[in-house]
């Protein structure tokens, strides 16, 4: 445990000392506090039919996953390709720490900063205390859901970043597989017929189990989905990582 949280450290120390963290942080933070007075402004409208902000915030916009599948890619990019570029992961993977410590301890850092990112929102929800009456059930369910989501994609996108020694080319592959795994629930939508393809492709719509956060409902099939498919590519990272120890 020791091992992973130094790799944990020297990843947190590497986001923070680079411009680019901030230039992310500051954009992100903007972005969603822009969004969030749009959807507080129309709302307002009288002739908007009645729901609280943050369950468009959390997911029920375009605007919350376009954001997640740039920024997500961006916090992974350098993951792994970094190192490859540099060399130090063959310093990395020959010191007394197994390629899963380096993977989980990699991953970890980021979701640290993927939390950060998300930690000053909780600002919005002040402010609508001020003004109205919140029930937390649906906020605590939309802040569980942002982080599933955000272990999953995350996951996804260490995973690319053991794929090439590139960090655009990383950032790429894994814009290109969030967005493989977002459209799933469009397809869903897309298919009139009922059958068994449409019903499990409805049990992975990303955006409708983000709807269900949001609403406060927190279903484990979706809990269970999202954990299970980022340790799926959590491993496949370490496997991939494994791979490259010994060619």
């Amino acid at each position: 445990m020791r091992k992973v949280w130094a790799i944990i450290r020297r990843e947190l120390i590497a986001y923070f000392s680079s411009p680019l963290a901030y230039i992310v942080m500051t954009a992100f933070l903007l972005m969603q506090g822009y969004i969030f007075y749009l959807i507080v402004s129309f709302l307002n409208n009288p002739q908007t039919p009645s729901m609280t902000p943050l369950r468009l915030f959390f997911g029920g916009t375009f605007f919350f996953w376009l954001f997640l599948l740039f920024v997500v890619p961006v916090i992974t990019m350098r993951l792994l390709a970094e190192d490859r570029r540099s060399g130090t992961i063959e310093v990395v993977l020959t010191s007394p720490v197994t390629e899963a410590q380096v993977g989980v301890g990699k991953f970890a850092a980021a979701m640290a900063f993927y939390a950060a990112l998300w930690l000053p929102t909780t600002l919005y929800v002040l402010v609508l205390s001020r003004n109205s009456e919140i029930d937390i059930g649906p906020v605590l369910a939309g802040y569980l859901g942002v982080f599933l989501l955000g272990f999953f994609f995350l996951a996804v996108g260490t995973f690319c970043s053991t794929l090439t020694n590139n960090q655009l080319i990383a950032a790429i592959i894994a814009f290109a597989a969030m967005v493989a795994l977002f459209s799933i629930g469009l397809v869903e939508q897309l298919m009139i017929s009922s059958s068994f393809i449409k019903s499990a492709l409805g049990q992975m719509n990303l955006w409708t189990q983000m709807d269900d956060f949001a609403k406060g409902i927190v279903d484990t099939r979706h809990v269970i989905y999202q954990l299970s498919g980022g340790l799926l590519f959590l491993f496949l990272a370490a496997k991939s990582l494994e791979v490259k120890k010994w060619r």
